[in-house]
């Protein structure tokens, strides 16, 4: 089983995924490529340079990729391959992509109120 967690910043889709993998030992997160510093902070992920980006997109290493926010997302095909569940934080965008891709995909969709979406952001 693979599952997409989805939704707006600031839903709670990591705090999910945090509790999601604590509850079920035999979960595990795919780390998202993402063309940041890998010390940006936030969630654990593998940051890239925009060409290293390029070249793995090119190299067919990604399952799914997306840009959001200014920025390049990758889910690698490594990181989903293997026995056993796997949950990755993805894109409400990517979607359409990911449901071609991925057969059996399951999506969880994280929302809240815009209000508190907006405080969480800020």
């Amino acid at each position: 089983m693979i599952a997409a967690v989805v939704g707006p910043s600031g839903a709670g889709k990591d705090t999910l995924i945090e509790g999601a993998l604590a509850a079920w030992p035999a979960l595990r997160l795919a780390r998202r490529v993402i063309t940041r510093p890998s010390d940006a902070g936030g969630e654990d992920f593998d940051g890239v340079t925009p060409g290293e980006f390029a070249r793995m997109q090119r190299d067919g290493l990604f399952a799914l990729d997306w840009q959001a926010h200014g920025l390049c997302y990758g889910i690698p095909r490594d990181q989903l391959a293997g026995d056993g569940p796997v949950i990755f934080n993805g894109s409400r965008a990517a979607l359409p992509q990911a449901v071609a891709r991925l057969p059996g995909l399951r999506v969880v969709l994280v929302t809240a109120h815009t209000a508190l979406l907006a405080r969480r952001r800020a």
